[in-house]
């Protein structure tokens, strides 16, 4: 597909006391008819994201808003068009909304949002404020079992909420215990977990599973059911279009930077990232190099969020 201009998109989360979130319906004769929405409009050139999102909810809601911190920034690929999303929070505002422009508009809790049927641009937008930022990759666990286990806790301490549990080199009985002593800990910290490439493992201890990108390859369905997360790792576009259509709930893509475990093995950087990005609309987390002070400017080109393994290991 050739290359078109960028339509850039302003939008803004707004909770009522009640944290609950506004959506608005898309009028019929607009791209995307029906589908919900976060409130906002397209940037006028040379008028900042900040003016632009005040300008747009006064037109669209009546109320005078006061944007908050960024959210995230999402490049979106349509058949017709590229548009960038830039969202922020909306916790100010003076008025009342109302529907200026006749659209449906509704007060939906943050837990119920993924609900509701949304264009591609926004689904990323969810996922920012209803899942973790961080997922950490395990370490191996060497041949310290108690070791390895402090250190989870130490992650967990810190506030990792999202683990990927692996473990090359160790033997299926003594890793199948070791497992189930981590997802312990894990679920009583309320931190999903999933387990690298074993979805026979995943299904007996009850939790998700992340798939290398060889095992993604050869996959022609999710191989865990509903509610049971599936990840996969993904290094170019083939692999997360897959990933989208195998229906894969978040992916991993890198590297971003080049890496001790990767020497002379040059970086995508956050232009190839966002270049990707906007093929699909799943959240994916950004892994290369990369920490929790990487965080906003992953959400500047579009990601979840940051992988990693020695970043997020205490000690590591």
């Amino acid at each position: 597909m050739k290359a078109s201009r960028i339509v850039e998109v302003v939008a803004g989360v707004i909770r009522d006391a009640r944290g609950r979130v506004l959506l608005t319906r898309r009028t019929e004769g607009r791209d995307l008819a029906g589908s919900w929405e976060f409130p906002g409009g397209k940037r006028e050139p040379g008028e900042s994201p900040e003016a632009a999102l005040v300008r747009e909810l006064d037109e669209e809601l009546g109320i005078r808003v006061r944007p908050g911190a960024p959210l995230i920034k999402v490049p979106q690929r349509y058949p017709h068009k590229r548009l960038c999303l830039d969202v922020r929070h909306v916790d100010d505002w003076d008025g009342t909304p109302r529907a200026r422009e006749q659209q449906a508009m509704a007060w939906v809790p943050m837990d119920k949002l993924a609900r509701y049927t949304m264009p591609p641009a926004d689904l990323p937008v969810v996922a920012a404020l209803r899942q973790p930022g961080l997922y950490l990759v395990s370490p191996a666990p060497g041949d310290d079992d108690a070791r390895w286990l402090a250190g989870l806790d130490a992650a967990l301490a810190g506030g990792v909420r999202r683990v990927q549990l692996r473990a090359p080199g160790v033997d299926a009985e003594r890793w199948q215990r070791l497992a189930a002593a981590a997802i312990r800990r894990c679920r009583k910290a309320k931190a999903e977990v999933l387990i690298n490439d074993d979805p026979a493992l995943a299904e007996a201890l009850g939790v998700g599973v992340h798939l290398k990108a060889a095992t993604l390859g050869t996959s022609k369905r999710r191989p865990l059911p509903a509610g049971r997360m599936v990840a996969a790792s993904c290094h170019g576009l083939d692999e997360l279009r897959h990933a989208q259509a195998v229906g894969c709930d978040f992916v991993v893509l890198g590297s971003i930077r080049s890496t001790p475990s990767h020497p002379g093995v040059a970086g995508m950087g956050w232009s190839g990232f966002a270049a990707l990005r906007e093929h699909v609309s799943m959240p994916i987390y950004a892994i290369g190099g990369l920490g929790p002070g990487d965080l906003a400017e992953a959400r500047e080109h579009g990601a979840q969020g940051v992988a990693a393994i020695r970043a997020l290991w205490p000690g590591g």
